[in-house]
């Protein structure tokens, strides 16, 4: 009765709205419902579909407190020119209240290239911080206590050698591998897909990253051994649903590789964790935080009969949407960050970074970063966001989008294992030209004027150029290079030898774990190029295939 009583008022709500709409029409681009109510969301059950916070499915979050215990970690992505420049940036911010540090490298480091390589001429400490040996690890992070940080690495393809880097700089600090924290993103298969820094072909990627799960899983057991990312599948236009489905989608694949490899699902689930874009749309944000903790739950649990609660959990840090910063008006960015960062604390991230304002134009400068970290401990300390556990839980129209997000999501999920996998919907361009699509649409949507970008398509005004914009000196690459032959003259050059060709006798053994070998390169100050070229040798380069 109670429905039907609903639904004529509902009847009648409908004729009200219509008369206002022939004097008035609504808003073009509106996809979702104008009202939602109890009809939106019938069939609805709490225990199934909610739950308990950090009880499974971790609808509601992974940690029963949320945020009144412990703030999530303000996670600030840093990396430019030198180790010695970059060292500074992240001093700085740990001493005005950063609580974790995120590791922006430059391209050569990012596709495995020395600084002093032809192939690096021009990009030396462009996009993030140049890294070629142990001694630049060691200036990098030069009087941080690796004990004490929790650092985040955005590296892919030559992400083990990085690691390795890492865990020698913190032997050197007296820090065991056992005691370190942080991530590595280490997701090669959203590289092919979305952003194009990989090295070697899906195979021998594949073995990287599975032989890095069983190495840390015995080693390093705080480490996050792979941060499966749709920050970057968001970033090149996907959708909220698309973003989560072709992730998690990854994330099945790695799991997948490494069940083949002989690992236990519960020994290698609980350090994996997601990487989420928080965009503009604030409250469909948060339904898809939502519905991507509770459809990676059961999938771990129904499909992989996972048995730790740990495996079932989605952790997730969030960047704020970096493609939705605008050149233009850039001030105008400051709130944008201030409106994904709500979406993000909303949808119960574990860590965050909060984009700056000049980062359409440069690298952000000191203050700009500063505005961005001040966003967070805003909204942490002042807005009220952090003080109640999943505080949109049984809002009519967020459980609905919840549930539409899940929905959409798993239907992507059964047509790539209908594929075969993701690796093999990649190599199709199944998923590239699904986010192809969609981000077409989305720039049609912005020229056409339906979709209205503030100080783009609308509210213009006259500009003058902005000042003092961050910018890299040419001279990094000729300093980077000089470091880097200082340091092979003074190594113990038999011992870079010897540790290399034991590098290339494991590469060519598909039983091998390759990390202990890497790390013994990196501990005699073998490079990263001479590394990576090794392993070029033996397994080969990926090359693209054009999408149709």
């Amino acid at each position: 009765m109670a429905n039907e009583s609903l639904q004529a008022k509902l009847a009648a709500y409908e004729e009200k709205v219509a008369e206002m709409y022939a004097k008035r029409p609504e808003r073009p681009n509106l996809k979702h419902n104008k009202l939602y109510t109890p009809l939106d969301v019938e069939g609805f059950d709490y225990e199934r579909d909610l739950g308990i916070p950090g009880e499974y499915p971790y609808t509601r979050g992974v940690q029963p407190t949320m945020y009144r215990g412990r703030l999530w970690t303000m996670r600030m992505y840093a990396g430019f020119a030198t180790a010695e420049e970059s060292n500074q940036r992240y001093r700085y911010l740990i001493e005005n209240g950063a609580t974790g540090l995120s590791c922006a490298f430059d391209l050569p480091t990012q596709i495995g290239y020395d600084s002093d390589d032809p192939m690096s001429a021009g990009e030396v400490g462009k996009v993030g911080v140049a890294i070629d040996t142990l001694a630049d690890m060691e200036i990098l992070f030069d009087q941080i206590n690796l004990g004490e940080v929790s650092t985040s690495m955005t590296i892919n393809a030559p992400a083990s050698v990085l690691l390795a880097m890492y865990i020698a700089v913190a032997e050197k600090q007296g820090v065991p591998a056992s005691a370190l924290r942080g991530t590595i993103q280490n997701d090669i298969l959203k590289e092919y897909a979305a952003r194009g820094t990989y090295i070697f072909p899906p195979k021998p990627s594949m073995r990287l990253i599975t032989n890095i799960f069983e190495y840390c899983s015995q080693n390093v057991p705080k480490w996050n051994t792979i941060s499966i990312s749709g920050y970057h599948i968001r970033e090149a236009g996907s959708t909220a649903s698309q973003e989560i489905a072709f992730t998690i989608a990854d994330g099945i694949a790695y799991i997948e590789a490494a069940l083949k490899a002989g690992l236990n699902i519960d020994d290698f689930a609980p350090r994996l964790s997601f990487f989420w874009n928080a965009h503009n749309n604030v409250l469909e944000e948060v339904a898809k935080f939502r519905a991507s903790r509770r459809l990676w739950a059961r999938i771990l649990k129904e499909r992989f009969g996972a048995k730790k609660p740990k495996s079932m959990m989605l952790r997730v840090h969030t960047q704020t949407a970096g493609s939705m910063l605008t050149a233009q008006q850039p001030d105008n960015n400051i709130v944008r960050v201030a409106l994904q960062t709500a979406a993000a604390v909303m949808g119960g991230t574990q860590s965050l970074h909060t984009n700056s304002r000049d980062e359409a134009l440069a690298l952000p400068t000191t203050e700009s970063v500063q505005i961005a970290l001040r966003t967070q401990q805003i909204v942490a300390y002042e807005s009220g966001l952090a003080d109640v556990v999943d505080p949109l839980g049984g809002s009519y129209y967020v459980e609905a989008m919840t549930d539409q997000i899940e929905k959409e999501a798993e239907e992507y999920i059964r047509k790539i294992d209908e594929m075969g996998g993701a690796v093999v919907a990649i190599e199709k361009g199944y998923i590239q030209k699904e986010i192809q699509e969609s981000a077409y649409q989305w720039q049609m949507e912005v020229e056409s004027g339906e979709r209205v970008i503030v100080g783009v398509n609308k509210f213009q005004v006259e500009e003058k150029p902005v000042e003092g914009l961050l910018k890299v000196d040419a001279s990094v690459g000729e300093f980077q290079s000089k470091k880097l032959a200082k340091v092979k003259a003074e190594r113990d050059q038999e011992a870079v030898k010897k540790t290399l060709e034991a590098l290339r006798a494991g590469a060519q053994d598909e039983n091998v774990n390759l990390m202990p070998l890497i790390l013994d390169a990196v501990r005699v100050y073998a490079s990263l190029g001479e590394i990576c070229n090794v392993l070029r040798d033996v397994f080969g380069e990926y090359q693209a295939h054009a999408t149709v």
